[in-house]
């Protein structure tokens, strides 16, 4: 079993353990075959399969769930869909590069580039000027028939809320790594130290990319702050922080419920940021990862996968109590 599966794979385990049902774990993980009585259920990824084959293909298409949310009033960051060039039977005469070149044009903050479908923001580029723009498609294009592009934004705060038909289960805020000058040290020499020898090959690069080297070797005045990373991906250094009870965290629900509904999610992460003081829907995920969180609070993950799950298995977990044991008040 690989160690990205590890989390999940765990808690699908732990379930059935809790209810008598069989579990069978094939494919590395990536394939569970649930049994309760009569009852056969497969799950696959991430995906429990709550959600409908529709629901689940426009969540996992960043343009397409941008396009139904845009449609449903539901206020989003804009993502275009670019096809890969092999698949030209498909597109428009004359092409997508003239349309990409627009894009960049419009946003002189830069746009972000990024496959159409996949998760934690691998092979994701930041560009502001046509060379750049150049090495991301070709990079993109090798192994993902479809891109997105969406503007830039200077995003203040992320957020990730985990749904279950309609209801939040898991609200929590990704924080990126960053360093604070001590008048001493330069900006590299801050980075090195402050970053996790394991996490250095994906925090560092973003640090490094656009920087010329007297910025790297410049030293930082005394309590000047400087983020290590434009994205919030907590593959790339970002640490997850849960969010209080308070005006943000019930403004973040209810645009995350409200997007998931747009789609038709039963079960699913939305992310959102706040970029000019206002809150907007980034991306939708059918597959909910949670391993990164699972690190900080392992009980929330696996009470939040339970949850689920007995959606799956129509399960009461009051009815399910051992004789003698007592109902909540």
């Amino acid at each position: 079993m690989t160690n990205p599966q590890r989390v999940f794979v765990d808690a699908v385990r732990r379930y059935g353990e809790r209810h008598a049902i069989t579990v069978d774990i094939r494919s590395d993980g990536w394939l569970i075959v649930m049994q309760r009585g009569a009852r056969r259920h497969l799950v696959f990824g991430y995906d429990v399969g709550l959600n409908s084959a529709v629901a689940r293909g426009v969540a996992n298409d960043k343009a397409a769930t941008a396009d139904i949310l845009a449609h449903s009033g539901v206020t989003c960051v804009p993502h275009t869909l670019f096809l890969n060039p092999r698949l030209q039977a498909h597109m428009a005469p004359d092409g997508s590069w003239s349309a990409m070149l627009q894009l960049l044009a419009q946003h002189p903050a830069g746009i972000v580039v990024k496959p159409n479908e996949g998760t934690s923001g691998r092979s994701v580029f930041l560009v502001s000027c046509r060379p750049q723009l150049e090495l991301a498609v070709q990079d993109i294009f090798t192994t993902h028939a479809s891109l997105a592009i969406s503007p830039y934004l200077a995003i203040e705060d992320e957020v990730r809320v985990v749904v279950l038909d309609d209801v939040a289960l898991v609200v929590y805020g990704k924080n990126r790594p960053a360093v604070t000058g001590d008048g001493r040290q330069t900006l590299l020499e801050l980075a090195i130290a402050a970053t996790p020898a394991a996490q250095r090959s994906v925090v560092l690069p973003d640090l490094v990319r656009g920087r010329t080297k007297s910025e790297l070797d410049t030293i930082m005045p005394v309590g000047q702050r400087q983020v290590l990373n434009w994205r919030h991906n907590l593959d790339t250094g970002a640490r997850p922080v849960l969010l209080e009870q308070g005006d943000t965290r019930q403004a973040c629900v209810r645009l995350a419920v409200k997007a998931a509904h747009a789609i038709g999610l039963r079960f699913g992460s939305v992310d959102l940021v706040r970029a000019g003081g206002r809150w907007q829907v980034l991306e939708i995920n059918a597959g909910v990862m949670m391993e990164q969180l699972a690190s900080f609070h392992p009980d929330l993950v696996d009470a939040a996968y339970a949850a689920a799950l007995d959606k799956v298995f129509e399960f009461d977990a009051q009815s399910a109590r051992r004789p003698g044991e007592g109902r909540d008040p």
